[in-house]
């Protein structure tokens, strides 16, 4: 192995060295207490750590890095004390998840280190949005991300590089090959001679490094640090490394030739380095000596004050408060100039006005700029905001959900527009998986709306005609939204924006440019969690949301005899249950109207809140009408009959006469 110093001098030379021993002097601890049974679960990165500390050592201390859970090297090199990682690793409170998630599964705003969940892919996303938020900003930073050969394979990779390829961000996208996804080798995981060769494809940069050479890897991130900031743009890196043992321990590594691992044995990045130091008169075997026994101590004192530190206890408040971010809503009132608009205006009128409000915000979405959107709700935005804040998307739901998050950890809001709500099954793991959790788990807020044009009526079939809130209503850390009218859906997304917490906005197409309303001409915001009493009636509690709101109406009008509260719910999360309990135990009878198919919706948990907690007051079962157990269909006949509508209007009477 061949080292070049260049004109590093032999402060940084001795400074490398002591970062590249930490964390090894680390793991060696970590696998004796692992043999104890002191430590549960551990993932080796003896032999790659030179990756992980060049490229630290080589970025500013606010400069965002986002490893995996094999780069305890970045960990360490940005000097997080280590009593707070053993805590973290042992699951006690003075960690970064409260013992709410293990390994290095969480971030830090205080390090600029941003944690990986498991399903790898998003962090790329992640680092687009952190990257976007710089070029907003011009600061000049550079954002560099990890990922491994394996995880190349995921749809993530590709549109992250993609996106950030399209959008000259300052982005190093770091591939750690390290020959084996957990066992399954190289040559089964793609066909192309090098991962660098990705980059062409997508008009990038890249360059393979030799990831156990301290100094190639120092060198070449501070040669392209100082490039990207005077060009910003992308670069892929791929360095060639090996894992010395395995996918985590006890996987073990007997599917690996015992040659290979005699091979890279040889080429231990520390060994290989310190005999250099030593060759060079920069390091000699007494201060190579104190240098480990100073870590050494370092580490046992720290382990010390991680085993004396209380162990969690569970608190059943906390934990619920911890879910979302804290919000207080500004209640802020329109003033009675108003206008007549239709829904989809409301909607433009409220973007507009919070692109204003939020010189911070950024919508993001498939043909949203010179086009306005396959709705043309963004008609004239480019304009007015410029395209950096107005931004045209490739079609990757994805790794656009995954910047969004990206812009949140690094200071901006950021609104993301699904085409069709449909589509967002494309985007649906970041979304479940990142957004919802970010804050339980290590306290982040996700300042990001997600738009979600839904429902049928409009002849458009399987794929843009789902109403699929429910997919959302479930996962714990989201917020749904859910208008029927323009006033609402103002001053709803208002609130959205607002908030720091994900949203899932959901607005039925065809209310877009079939309901009008008088509506306030200038800024106000609806909290959430909040139902609206639409008419008060004695006989029946009728509850919907979106468009079923305007079907109930309709119905009721056809039907005068009936005296009905009709609620129209408005958020589905959180949800009004105090208003909805009210009402059932003022009529004795509740009937819910949905437009997604019955089973498993959001009508079911109502109806089982209802049995459960209002039983005494009812006169009759609770019944609830929604869409046939089917896809949606395309043709109008069989549209009409999968829809509700008409079944509503059956199930009613009957629940009246019973």
């Amino acid at each position: 192995m061949i080292f070049d110093r260049q004109k590093i001098s032999n402060e940084t030379l001795l400074q490398l060295y002591k970062k590249l021993v930490k964390p090894r002097l680390i793991e060696e601890k970590m696998l004796i207490l692992l043999r104890q049974g002191k430590v549960s679960k551990w993932f080796s990165g003896i032999g790659q750590e030179a990756i992980s500390v060049g490229i630290t050592c080589a970025l500013d201390a606010d400069e965002y890095i986002l490893p995996m859970h094999r780069n305890l090297g970045v960990f360490t090199s940005r000097d997080i004390p280590l009593h707070r990682l053993f805590s973290q690793w042992q699951g006690k409170k003075t960690g970064f998840t409260k013992g709410r998630d293990r390994s290095f599964h969480f971030g830090t705003q205080e390090y600029k280190i941003i944690g990986m969940i498991s399903h790898l892919g998003p962090q790329l996303g992640v680092a687009d949005g952190i990257a976007l938020a710089n070029k907003l900003k011009q600061n000049g930073k550079v954002t560099a991300v990890f990922t491994g050969e394996g995880a190349t394979s995921e749809g993530d990779f590709h549109e992250a590089l993609n996106i950030a390829a399209v959008w000259d961000l300052p982005v190093l996208f770091v591939i750690e090959n390290n020959g084996y996804g957990l066992s399954t080798p190289t040559n089964e995981q793609y066909r192309c001679e090098n991962l660098a060769d990705k980059g062409i494809g997508y008009g990038m940069e890249s360059h393979i490094i030799d990831g156990n050479n301290i100094l190639e890897v120092y060198h070449k991130i501070s040669e392209l640090k100082s490039s990207m900031i005077a060009n910003p743009r992308p670069v892929l890196l791929e360095f060639l490394t090996f894992r010395m043992r395995g996918h985590e321990e006890a996987s073990g590594t007997k599917y690996v030739p015992q040659e290979l691992m005699d091979i890279w044995a040889e080429k231990d990045p520390i060994e290989n380095y310190r005999k250099y130091l030593i060759a060079t008169d920069v390091l000699s075997e007494t201060e190579d000596t104190q240098i480990r026994e100073a870590i050494k101590a370092e580490i046992e004192e720290h382990w010390a004050i991680t085993q004396a530190a209380e162990e969690v206890v569970a608190n059943l408040a906390e934990e619920l408060n911890d879910v979302y971010a804290p919000y207080t809503h500004e209640e802020i009132n329109p003033s009675e100039a108003s206008e007549n608009i239709r829904f989809i205006d409301a909607i433009s009128h409220s973007l507009r006005e919070s692109m204003q409000r939020h010189p911070d915000l950024v919508i993001m979405g498939q043909d949203i700029a010179e086009y306005g959107g396959a709705f043309k709700i963004t008609d004239g935005f480019v304009a007015e905001f410029g395209k950096e804040r107005v931004r045209n998307t490739p079609i990757c739901e994805s790794a656009v959900v995954s910047t969004g998050m990206g812009l949140s950890i690094n200071g901006c809001k950021a609104i993301v527009e699904m085409q069709f709500a449909d589509f967002v099954s494309t985007g649906f793991n970041p979304i479940v998986n990142l957004l919802a959790k970010q804050h339980y788990r290590w306290n982040e807020k996700a300042d990001v709306v997600v738009r979600m044009p839904c429902g049928g009526g409009t002849q458009a079939g399987p794929f843009h005609s789902q109403t699929n809130e429910a997919w959302f209503t479930k996962t714990p850390g989201l917020k749904v939204v859910y208008p029927a009218f323009p006033y609402d859906v103002k001053g709803l997304l208002n609130t959205a924006i607002n908030d720091p917490n994900p949203v899932l906005f959901f607005e039925h197409k065809q209310l877009y440019r079939t309901i009008n309303q008088d509506v306030p001409t200038d800024y106000y915001t609806i909290p959430f969690g909040k139902a609206a009493l639409l008419r008060e009636g004695n006989d029946v509690t009728v509850i919907s949301f979106g468009a079923g709101v305007h079907w109930a109406l309709e119905t009721l009008a056809k039907n005068p005899e009936i005296s009905a509260d009709v609620l129209d719910l408005r958020t589905l999360q959180p949800l009004d249950i105090d208003t909805i309990f009210a009402s059932v135990k003022k009529t004795g009878k509740c009937i819910i109207l949905q437009e997604d198919t019955l089973f498993g919706g959001i009508s079911s948990d109502i109806s089982a809140l209802i049995m459960e907690n209002c039983f005494e007051y009812l006169d009759a079962p609770v019944r609830r009408v929604g869409s046939l157990e089917t896809p949606i269909p395309f043709v109008k006949a069989i549209e009409d009959q999968y829809l509700p509508k008409a079944r509503f209007e059956i199930t009613l009477k009957e629940l009246i006469a019973f």
